[in-house]
């Protein structure tokens, strides 16, 4: 296809503002898919991603309109995955920003649009969902106005579910979506935006060529990772795989390779030819680092090597996963996993228990710690349990995040109290509109529970956040560790800030004493940091009516009774296991 004819662009919006469903009309009514094998979501195709109603995995797709060739990407819209919404906005020259006419302009919006930007691409604004009773135009049109400072005219009203308006935006893209520029270079470099595994025919490549050409069966090579490998078919997806014999300048395909793993060819890489290399790569290309850790333990451990295996597996077409192997003396053999936020932890667990069929313990989540010692030494601790002894620490640093929160203006006074009570600092206030964007600095790990369940729960469901790692600040920490029947259980050690280990030991403990059965001996939980308590409570023990069978005699008979009672208690209070469920390990989850 002449290069003149090409139009590289993808869908950027937030969560549940109607991308998918606009990609599933664009593919209608370019006739890509039949009527017949239409359905809902048609590019999501995991299961997860049809029951959250959410994209979690980008995919391309090549649709033929008006003698022109459209490669649209359609992206994930969560702050977890905007490492790879940025790659694949630098495979394309333009974006349709989609908002949603009912809830107007959010924190992923806004994100996405800097990132647009930043990319020097071709925004064409579209409102959503015009059909619905609670769509605002008017107001959600002034958002977007600000936002861009496009015209009126310039923003496209439509209702993807309908249909009304669509072939408005199919037009729109060849006249205002530039073309991909000519290329002069003599050598192949290709932008890998996306990789996955497949269990027959390896690691397959979605890639955007911006010069030369990739032909099948040539022999390639990744300019980062320095994997080299064959291309044993190319072609586009149309939305199905369709071969073809080269991949030219300018277009969107995939790659069939005969890779292993993901590591080999990460998203950002450059792909060029082995026989004619590229000297530089194309600019952008960053390793992807998890600054989210959870341990995970099988129910019995029995089925240790089933989960190793599944990681394992899930790994080989997930380059960001990163895992290690973790013992506990109470959850027994397990792995330590790093994600990239709390959804991208979530989807794991959950491809984990339906996919390979455990059922697993998750200890609570917790971020990385750079510990600088006495002696010069720095190290990174993913777990409360690895900080090494106190009297040769010299600091400890936390990772802090720069956050961005959109809501209605009657909100804002709630928001800034919510974001204090998290060790946060507001820098920044502005209204758009009726809604104001509070930016903020704030610790991760004050964020990682039930952050954004309480900002929903302030702001009647109408807050919005979005965040990225900003960098690493030396703080006062302390390590706080809980003790069941005067035994430390490792996998429940926190790290906290001074000033909150009080209030949190004392939560935590009164959260354990619900969720630990009963024994026949008291059992006492405690929270203690170093060798200071600093939180009690008290299981008490059933209880049992010894001197029920006696009936007259003297007193001392009773007495005699209750003391033989209270000796065996103590001893069995000495030798006595408490069996801890594995709800006290999640009930840290939710901390309110």
């Amino acid at each position: 296809m002449d290069q003149k004819h090409i139009r590289n662009f993808c869908i950027i919006a937030h969560i549940d503002h109607g991308k998918s469903t606009l990609a599933d009309r664009l593919l209608e009514l370019t006739g890509t898919v039949l009527k017949r094998d239409m359905k809902a979501q048609l590019l999501d195709r995991m299961d997860l991603e049809r029951e959250k109603g959410i994209t979690i995995k980008l995919a391309p797709v090549r649709m033929a309109y008006d003698n022109h060739e459209l490669n649209l990407i359609d992206t994930p819209g969560h702050v977890d995955f905007s490492y790879e919404v940025s790659r694949s906005l630098e495979a394309c020259e333009g974006a349709l920003l989609v908002v949603d006419a009912s809830q107007g302009i959010q924190a992923q919006t806004l994100a996405n649009v800097y990132l647009a930007m930043a990319a020097d691409l071709a925004i064409i604004p579209i409102l959503n969902k015009i059909d619905l009773p609670a769509a605002d135009v008017e107001r959600v049109s002034a958002e977007i106005i600000s936002l861009l400072g496009c015209d009126k005219q310039d923003i496209l009203k439509i209702s993807a579910k309908t249909g009304e308006g669509v072939d408005k935006v199919l037009d729109t893209i060849i006249h205002k979506i530039p073309a991909p520029k000519h290329s002069l270079a003599s050598e192949t470099r290709a932008l890998i935006f996306d990789s996955y595994y497949d269990d027959y025919r390896g690691v397959i490549l979605y890639v955007r060529v911006f010069d030369g050409h990739i032909d099948k069966s040539a022999g390639i090579k990744m300019m980062a990772t320095s994997a080299s490998g064959l291309a044993l078919e190319v072609g586009s997806l149309k939305p199905d795989m369709t071969p073809e014999a080269r991949l030219g300048t300018g277009e969107i395909g995939y790659i069939v390779t005969n890779l292993k793993t993901t590591r080999d060819a990460k998203v950002g890489d450059t792909v060029t030819l082995a026989s004619n290399p590229a000297t530089e790569q194309l600019p952008g290309y960053q390793e992807i680092s998890p600054f989210v850790y959870a341990g995970f333990f099988p129910e019995s451990n029995e089925y240790y090597q089933e989960l190793k295996d599944a990681i394992e597996k899930l790994s080989l077409s997930d380059s960001a996963l990163q895992f290690s192997p973790e013992n506990s003396p109470v959850l027994g053999f397990g792995v330590r996993i790093g994600f990239l936020g709390l959804l991208h932890m979530d989807i794991v667990r959950e491809r984990l228990e339906r996919e390979y069929n455990l059922d697993l313990v998750v200890t609570n989540p917790s971020t990385d710690y750079k510990v600088r010692m006495l002696s010069g030494e720095e190290i990174d601790i993913k777990s409360a349990a690895d900080l090494p002894d106190v009297a040769k620490i010299q600091e400890i640093a936390e990772p802090w995040i720069k956050g961005e929160i959109v809501v209605p203006k009657e909100y804002v006074g709630s928001v800034i109290q919510l974001i204090s009570g998290k060790r946060g600092l507001q820098t920044n206030l502005s209204y758009v509109d009726q809604r104001a964007l509070v930016s903020f600095e704030a610790p991760l790990a004050n964020l990682l529970t039930d952050f954004y369940d309480q900002l929903k729960s302030i702001t009647s469901g109408y807050g919005s956040f979005n965040y990225e790692l900003d960098d690493y600040r030396v703080e006062d920490l302390v390590r706080v560790d809980f003790y069941v029947a005067h035994q430390k259980v490792d996998s429940l050690s926190l790290m906290v800030h001074r000033s909150e280990a009080d209030k949190i030991g004392r939560d935590i403990v009164a959260k354990l004493k619900e969720v630990i059965p009963r024994q026949n001996f008291q059992v006492a939980l405690q929270a203690a940091i170093g060798g200071r308590f600093i939180a009690r409570e008290d299981i008490s023990a059933f209880r049992k009516d010894v001197t029920s069978g006696l009936y007259g005699g003297d007193v001392s008979r009773k007495k005699k009774v209750l003391a033989k009672q209270a000796k065996g208690k103590k001893r069995m209070k000495r030798f006595g296991k408490v069996d801890i469920p594995a709800e006290a390990f999640t009930v840290m989850l939710k901390r309110d």
